[in-house]
């Protein structure tokens, strides 16, 4: 039986060792790392000791044993993730900068990992409290984006809370009709999770205060998680600003799927039933422990290391 549930790309990531390296430069790489946005927010969710499930894809190769392998050490259900020899596991090289920015180069065409389709019964998920969506997984490849809007709504008519983070990868971006199907998940979503652009994009407002009236607009959201970098985070319901979290500062190693991990320990937070105070106070220390190792999916993140960052912050 699965609490949290999500449905998106899993792929390996191969990525420069330090900044300042454009992928067209002949240099040294690090990996292959477990990854994926929805593949870190499970994890996260598994680690903090939540049953979990993810539904996918990965090829019947060794850049998909390494993810198998890794979410099954954390206590994820794969067993709903397709294994095929019909491509090659997704695959993302990527560089940063000092400026923050980062670059991706996505090889993810035809691969397993955007070719899973929605469970045709609910079976195993009578327990699910939440389903979790990134945007990405949506840009990822548009039948895919198809099969989790399906998933979406058969968890919906269950009483399933949909939580969606935006994530807005322009490199992913194939299609138009993707940002129709961007809208069609915050329409059936409780909790929006974006950045400050992502909200701006999302909403098409440059003004913040206008943006966040403007997406309590939708009658189903109930909360908005907005992640604003190192300056934390802000959670809004219709009553107005209710938190202000700031980062709990660490050694940063690699900023890669710190989101997904806050992400995923606020939804644990509320799955276990703690205050939006408490639920962002998981989110940021997950945030920070992510940070602070190098990999996407690393970081020493388990129920014991939340709770000392947050004593100790």
């Amino acid at each position: 039986m699965a609490e949290i549930v999500i449905m998106g790309e899993l792929l390996v990531e191969i990525m420069r060792p330090h900044e300042d390296i454009p992928l067209y430069e002949s240099d040294y790489f690090r990996g292959p790392f477990p990854s994926g946005a929805p593949g870190i927010f499970i994890s996260t969710a598994a680690r903090l000791g939540h049953s979990t499930a993810i539904i996918s894809g990965v090829g019947q190769d060794d850049f998909g044993e390494n993810i198998l392998r890794r979410l099954k050490k954390d206590g994820v259900d794969v067993s709903r993730v397709l294994v095929s020899d019909k491509g090659n596991t997704g695959v993302a090289f990527v560089t940063y900068f000092a400026d923050g920015e980062r670059k991706f180069l996505f090889y993810m065409d035809n691969s397993p990992c955007v070719m899973a389709k929605a469970p045709e019964d609910l079976r195993g998920f009578e327990d699910t409290k939440f389903m979790h969506i990134m945007g990405c997984s949506l840009m990822a490849n548009v039948d895919f984006a198809k099969e989790i809007i399906k998933t979406m709504n058969m968890m919906k008519a269950r009483g399933v809370k949909i939580s969606f983070d935006p994530n807005v990868r322009l490199e992913m971006m194939r299609d138009k009709a993707v940002l129709d199907m961007l809208q069609e998940v915050f329409a059936s979503s409780s909790i929006l999770m974006p950045g400050v652009s992502e909200l701006k994009m999302f909403t098409g407002e440059n003004d913040i205060d206008v943006a966040i009236k403007k997406v309590f607009e939708n009658p189903t959201l109930e909360i908005l998680v907005l992640k604003n970098g190192s300056k934390g985070s802000k959670i809004y319901t219709r009553n107005g600003l209710e938190v202000e979290q700031p980062i709990y500062k660490v050694v940063q190693e690699d900023a890669t799927g710190a989101g997904d991990s806050y992400d995923a320990a606020f939804i644990c937070g509320l799955a276990e039933g703690k205050t939006l105070a408490d639920a962002a106070k998981m989110g940021a220390a997950a945030g920070a422990l992510n940070a602070a190792s190098f990999g996407p999916m690393e970081g020493k993140i388990s129920p014991q290391t939340i709770a000392e960052m947050i004593a100790n912050n």
